[in-house]
């Protein structure tokens, strides 16, 4: 069970960053498709384009169990499971921001046995119909209405989500700090909107990595990179650390602060007032 929560949200991106590839890509390789996605990529918007190659997985023959034990079997690094069960333990909030969709997702940390450590998953939506096939939708519904923003894919703006995520803590008066990992372009949308006390992982030498080194100052968080899920855990447990220890030395400052300004005033003497009979005017004095 995790300790009292301590106003630390941790947030990740799914696709190479919680496992080592491409959730998308994974299924439509492994059942044998890539030669028909790379042609109609250039066709379409990649979730519009996943929700076609669903169709086309059960137009011919796929069924949902069959995605499920690809699912099942996609690479992790043995480290990154010990980093998600060590955050939650300290008592942080985890939740999963992903360019993915919730059946992928969903099967993947079910199977994993993750799922619980998640308060919130923000991906495009995934959904089996009544025929038995997996329809993807986008998060944000580009046919109705633009997200607005020139960084992000039509389907989901990242940086949108985690506004909404900090506005949420704002309107509870929660001082809450952000931790952030990803290494996609859409993950370089949401680093900008991070605050000074908050901190950005972005995995080194991918695409958020490399937008952000080109301009490092654009970006306010502390910027902590690492390279595979050992690094991961590492940096993101000291990361978690550092902020508790600084929040408890403040705290403790607070209270002594506090102490301190009672035993001044328990301390101050006053000077008794003369009778007013006796008080002078201050025209009489030289």
């Amino acid at each position: 069970m995790a300790n009292k929560n301590n106003n630390i949200v941790v947030v990740f991106d799914f696709d190479k960053t919680i496992i080592d590839v491409d959730s998308d890509n994974w299924v439509v390789d492994e059942l044998g498709f890539t030669e028909l996605f790379d042609q109609l990529l250039p066709t379409m918007p990649w979730n519009s384009l996943m929700d076609r190659m669903m169709k086309e997985l059960h137009d011919h023959g796929k069924t949902i169990e069959e995605i499920k034990q690809v699912l099942r079997r996609i690479p992790i690094h043995p480290r990154v499971i010990p980093a998600i069960k060590s955050a939650h333990a300290l008592g942080c909030e985890l939740r999963i921001v992903s360019d993915a969709n919730t059946f992928f997702i969903e099967t993947i940390v079910e199977h994993l046995g993750i799922r619980k450590y998640f308060s919130e998953i923000n991906t495009n939506p995934g959904l089996v119909d009544e025929r038995g096939r997996l329809r993807i939708s986008p998060y944000h519904d580009f046919n109705k209405s633009s997200h607005g923003c020139p960084r992000c894919p039509p389907n989901m703006c990242k940086g949108l989500i985690i506004e909404r995520i900090q506005a949420s803590f704002s309107k509870e008066g929660n001082k809450m700090k952000m931790i952030y990992l990803g290494d996609g372009v859409g993950d370089y949308c949401p680093s900008l909107g991070l605050r000074a006390e908050d901190y950005m992982m972005p995995r080194k030498n991918f695409p958020a990595w490399d937008l952000i080194s080109q301009n490092p100052t654009l970006v306010k968080a502390t910027v902590r990179d690492w390279t595979d899920g050992e690094a991961m855990e590492k940096i993101l447990m000291g990361t978690a650390n550092e902020i508790i220890s600084s929040d408890e030395e403040e705290e403790k400052e607070k209270m002594l602060c506090s102490d301190h300004c009672k035993i001044s005033v328990v301390g101050i003497v006053h000077e008794p007032l003369l009778p007013l009979s006796l008080q002078v005017p201050l025209h009489l004095v030289k």
